[in-house]
């Protein structure tokens, strides 16, 4: 049916058409009664199949009894099917012989805020009300632009009379009620919005329903399913306009998207824990910074100063002597210049226009021999310094840095090795010594290794790690190849 109905969309003339969309509504096309009443039964709305079904004016109807208008028309016994099995909130369907009318009738009624909805229609009633080629016509035309919109949960909406045809049981089964091809109300839809989301979502569709021709309605809301449930919906839908240019009906889809919405919001959750680790890790390093500064700045400059006060203090009372001690002085001075340079040289990147990143390394590794045995090799491989990003060159001498360091440390090795290399379009750093190794199902990850990899991540790095007791320590850093332009 759906394929004919498509492939019929071509020959729809062009006349029978607002703002490219039917003229008539498809509601108008289909044999459901409907109408609501309040808790006292008195009717609030009676629309034009109920009235050609019952011979009922909505006129006559509306303000008045249901019962006691229409006795001897609808069934008395109705009226004990809705009392008993009507639920609040919840739609039910239900199968009844309506002797007056000599036929079966379909019936699907809900509850909601105390009104209760009621959508009926005879088995025996043809489905087309007028001739069989406009009711196709009107399928054709309706499923041409659904189908634009997306294939699931169909629907359209009158917006005079604030009523919502549910069209081919999409929402029946992704939503679970028991309706299909039957009328709501507009007040039932509300009702199934989430507390949280209702007054956004109709703030905005009032607006919108209001505003410029042409518009179309997109939002993403929760919406109470049969079982109690919320399920994440995107709602789409084109907004036809009459002739005086005022909002009459939309046609459009829902979606349910939860398990999309429920993934986003794990990945989202994911990389906020992420994040918080990465702040943390960063934190952390910058207090052991702190901390290691502090103790060289109080242990070793502290004392050499202190001693250096103790010979000017020295030299000031003892004429004799005061030579040898201004002398010694002097000494301990440059001596705390030294490790005032050290501590700073480990603290400032120097800047790239003047050393490069390789001739850093290389400078790291020179000041390392002086007081480590360790023997320390570089090796550069299809890398152009000019090339590379500044702050990804920073980034590249503060990992080496804090390596080397844990290898100082921790790995008690005699040999380590540092490579840059270039695949492709990317930067492979790879770290290595032949240190006591350890076993990396243990999950040690220290800080160092915690910085290292949360400063490649702010790249979109990886790293990896290889080691076995007594095997060595193996680092591999991949970072993507960031020209200067770039991440700037």
């Amino acid at each position: 049916m759906t394929e004919k109905i498509l492939t019929n969309t071509k020959e729809i003339k062009k006349t029978n058409l607002i703002n490219g969309f039917p003229k008539k509504s498809f509601t108008e096309t289909m044999a459901n009664g409907f109408f609501t009443v309040d808790h006292k039964w008195t009717v609030q709305y009676w629309n034009k199949a109920a009235e050609k079904l019952l011979g009922v004016p909505a006129v006559d109807i509306i303000g008045k009894n249901l019962w006691g208008k229409l006795v001897g028309i609808i069934p008395v016994s109705f009226y004990s099917v809705y009392y008993k099995k009507i639920q609040p909130d919840k739609p039910v369907y239900f199968k009844e012989y309506w002797e007056e009318m000599d036929d079966w009738f379909d019936v699907i009624v809900y509850q909601s805020n105390d009104i209760l909805s009621v959508s009926f229609k005879s088995f025996n009633q043809s489905p087309h009300i007028e001739n069989p080629e406009k009711q196709l016509k009107a399928f054709n035309e309706l499923y041409k632009f659904i189908t634009e919109v997306t294939n699931d949960c169909l629907w359209e909406w009158d917006l005079q009379s604030s009523e919502i045809f549910w069209i081919d049981g999409g929402h029946k089964r992704t939503f679970g009620y028991p309706i299909e091809n039957t009328l709501i109300s507009q007040n039932f839809w509300e009702s199934r919005l989430h507390p949280d989301d209702k007054l956004r979502l109709l703030t905005k569709l009032n607006k919108i329903i209001s505003g410029e021709p042409g518009a179309i309605w997109e939002e993403e809301y929760r919406f109470k399913k049969a079982n109690g449930e919320y399920a994440y919906v995107h709602d789409r839908g084109h907004i036809i306009y009459g002739l005086d240019n005022k909002a009459s009906r939309m046609i459009g889809a829902t979606q349910d998207i939860t398990v999309k919405k429920l993934l986003e919001n794990k990945l989202e959750q994911v990389r906020l824990s992420k994040q918080r680790e990465i702040t943390d890790a960063v934190l952390t390093a910058q207090e052991i910074e702190r901390t290691a500064i502090g103790m060289e700045l109080h242990d070793n400059v502290n004392q050499i100063l202190a001693v250096t006060k103790l010979y000017l203090q020295l030299a000031k009372g003892n004429e004799k002597k005061r030579e040898k001690y201004l002398e010694k002085s002097l000494d301990f001075i440059v001596t705390v210049i030294d490790e005032i340079r050290k501590i700073s040289k480990a603290l400032i990147f120097p800047d790239t226009h003047i050393i490069g990143l390789f001739d850093c390394i290389n400078n790291l590794i020179v000041d390392l021999r002086i007081v480590n045995p360790i023997k320390i090799e570089f090796q550069e491989d299809g890398i152009i310094e000019e090339e590379i990003n500044e702050k990804m060159q920073v980034t590249i001498f503060r990992i080496v840095q804090e390596q080397v360091n844990n290898i100082l440390k921790h790995a008690e090795a005699t040999q380590a090795s540092i490579n840059i290399s270039k695949h492709e379009n990317e930067i492979v750093l790879l770290i290595s010594d032949n240190g006591k190794g350890f076993d990396t199902s243990l999950k040690r990850e220290g800080v160092g290794i915690t910085n290292i990899i949360s400063r490649a991540e702010l790249f979109n790095g990886k790293v990896e790690i290889k080691s076995k007791p007594l095997e060595g320590f193996q680092l591999r850093v991949v970072l993507p190849y960031i020209y200067p332009a770039e991440h700037s």
